[in-house]
């Protein structure tokens, strides 16, 4: 009889560390796909701007170079990617979009372009895709971090090696401040 309890109680534990590694692997599932919507969007972004590079190229060849440059930093962000290089690449896609803002404000006409007017609202929205991406990532993380660090789901994911996951941050890129208001 106190056999049959000992292995009822190995039973139940056993069915309990399936189950939270089962939800842990879950979680961390729906992480890493958002991340990866991320790159997806971001990559979007990328070919808007590579448009936006060739219609600059008749206007300013220093920028387009410039521009070129830029691009050619570019990276994929994937679902193993870390929030720092997703950062890294959102700077790099401002860079680029402060340096296509600069030609459009130098050439009028470029600005009033159909085409370039149509590719800067795509961006736009991919931007936007980016933002919401970036919070249903955060989002995830927390849902997985709270499952990690709470106990005794803190036992089990320390026994299989998951360890919490880092936030994304807004990027850098001067919007940390208001804006002057002149009234």
């Amino acid at each position: 009889m106190t056999l049959l309890i000992i292995l009822a109680i190995v039973a139940v534990i056993v069915l309990w560390v399936i189950s939270v590694q089962r939800t842990l692997v879950s979680k961390d599932e729906l992480c890493k796909n958002a991340f990866s919507q991320i790159g997806v969007q971001q990559a979007s972004r990328w070919d808007a701007l590579t448009a936006l590079a060739e219609m600059t190229k008749s206007y300013s060849e220093h920028e387009y170079k410039t521009l070129t440059d830029v691009i050619a930093q570019r990276r994929q962000i994937t679902g193993n990617s870390t929030p720092a290089e997703a950062n890294a690449q959102e700077n790099l896609l401002t860079e680029a979009m402060t340096h296509i803002l600069a030609v459009g404000e130098q050439y009028p006409d470029l600005k009033a372009n159909e085409t370039f007017i149509k590719t800067m609202d795509s961006i736009n929205t991919y931007e936007n895709q980016v933002r919401m991406s970036r919070m249903v990532y955060n989002d995830a993380a927390t849902n997985f971090n709270r499952l990690v660090r709470q106990f005794p789901n803190n036992l089990v994911a320390g026994m299989l090696g998951f360890t919490t996951k880092e936030y994304l941050q807004e990027a850098k890129n001067g919007k940390d401040q208001m804006p002057s208001m002149k009234i």
